[in-house]
């Protein structure tokens, strides 16, 4: 058995999907995705597994123990290879690279996950609304949007989650605690991803490129919102009211309009906000901080989007389109107003925000 290591024989074939393992033992576990079986709960929360040593490292989530612990920042984890992937951080080695574009991961499972980008492979579908995903887990996170469930709450707060990781996540605001920081100006962030994002902002990587307009950003779901604006696509609708959105979060926003909700207050002055982000953007006035500098002529912003809007200046990009005439403009607002050129409603521009309304 120990041969096939060596050899590269995969004897064993799946007959649903063809995937091919080494042991009789592997496919036997691999066709349980297939039949549904998961023949092992647990007696906390009733949560159940297709393996045994997958339930029991579940309960500790329960009995909270983490019993293997990182030698050089003293992070601890409930299994040894979560610890042994956390070490790869330290080492930075990264020892799974893509045959397709080079890129590295520190684990296998997530070097198979990101091949699916290449082939577009999506093989887990949800049998409620047919959307497909690349990994087992984002279709079991996304079914909770069908059921309500969010099984993970908040102690202190009550908020509850449909994940654990955005629990955990969550309880950061509470602690204040920030444990990924930037060693070029020292921010520091509640995730390592959104740590990684904002290196980019110093390197000016923009990897995510609009084959549309050729617009470029950091982070691909930022590049998935922004094709929206190309397909008119506003998947999140309000039940309340109908209005539609371009993100999920934008709906979330909008729906405290109907509840009146406003749950970020200032210290300062006592406004209330409905965002987090909007507090934080506001309290800038206090501080007179202006935090976004343009890297071309020095300007600085009190938002990276107002930043983001001044760059287009400098790179030229034209990413508004008018459908009538062919015309590109920098800002959607200026589209905005030359459409009034095509409908002859004379409009007038708000100060403040620059929005347009018919007179």
């Amino acid at each position: 058995m120990h041969q096939v290591i060596h050899t590269g024989e995969r004897a064993f074939s799946c007959g649903d999907c063809g995937e091919s393992f080494t042991r009789s033992a592997s496919l036997k576990r691999h066709q349980l995705i297939h039949t549904g079986e998961r023949a092992f709960s647990c007696g906390d929360c009733g949560e159940s597994f297709t393996r045994s040593g997958h339930l029991k490292t579940h309960q500790l989530i329960h009995s909270g123990e983490r019993p293997f612990s990182c030698g050089d920042c003293g992070k601890s984890f409930t299994t040894s290879g979560h610890l042994k992937t956390h070490q790869l951080i330290h080492s930075g080695e990264r020892p799974f690279s893509c045959g397709d574009c080079g890129k590295s991961f520190t684990t296998s499972g997530h070097l198979k996950t990101h091949k699916l980008i290449h082939s577009g492979e999506r093989p887990f579908s949800c049998d409620e609304c047919g959307k497909s995903f690349t990994r087992s887990g984002k279709l079991k996170t996304h079914k909770l949007i069908h059921s309500g469930e969010r099984p993970f709450s908040c102690d202190e707060c009550g908020k509850s989650f449909t994940r654990s990781g955005k629990l955990k996540t969550h309880k950061l605001i509470h602690s204040g605690e920030r444990p990924f920081s930037c060693d070029e100006c020292g921010k520091s962030f509640t995730r390592s991803g959104k740590l990684k994002t904002h290196k980019l902002i110093h390197s000016g990587e923009r990897p995510f490129s609009c084959d549309e307009c050729g617009m470029s950003f950091t982070e691909s779901g930022s590049l998935k919102t922004h094709k929206r604006i190309h397909s008119g696509e506003r998947p999140f609708s309000c039940d309340e009211c109908g209005k539609s959105f371009a993100h999920s979060g934008s709906l979330k926003t909008h729906k405290l309009i109907h509840t009146g909700e406003r749950p970020f207050s200032c210290g300062d002055c006592g406004k209330s906000f409905t965002e987090s982000g909007s507090l934080k953007r506001h309290q800038l006035i206090h501080t007179g901080e202006r935090p976004f500098s343009c890297g071309d002529c020095g300007k600085s912003f009190t938002r990276i989007s107002h930043l983001k809007s001044h760059q287009l200046i400098h790179s030229g990009v034209k990413a508004y389109t008018c459908d009538q005439c062919g015309r590109a403009f920098t800002h959607s607002y200026s589209l905005q107003s030359h459409l009034v050129t095509h409908s002859g409603i004379k409009a007038y521009s708000c100060d403040i925000c620059g929005k347009l309304s018919a007179g």
